[in-house]
């Protein structure tokens, strides 16, 4: 990952493309300040979907109860 210059990113637009094809992430900046990042579509996660997860995390009925380890310390 780089970061580069707003001005500098308009007249090196084509390498610019290329690292980020070979998978380099590119962050074009203004005034020192990130406006623009560039990322391979690849490494680019998908946002879960909603009800994806149901089934696969279970909560024990006990799951609210007192622990052993710390019934001297609840007295």
């Amino acid at each position: 990952m780089y970061e580069i210059e707003l001005t500098r990113a308009r007249q090196q637009i084509a390498e610019l493309l290329d690292d980020v094809i070979r998978g380099e992430d590119v962050t074009i900046t203004e005034n020192g300040q990130p406006l623009v990042k560039m990322l391979h579509a690849a490494t680019t996660r998908p946002h879960p979907q909603f009800g994806s997860a149901k089934g696969l995390i279970t909560i024990p009925d006990d799951f609210d109860e007192p622990l052993e380890d710390f019934k001297e310390y609840m007295e």
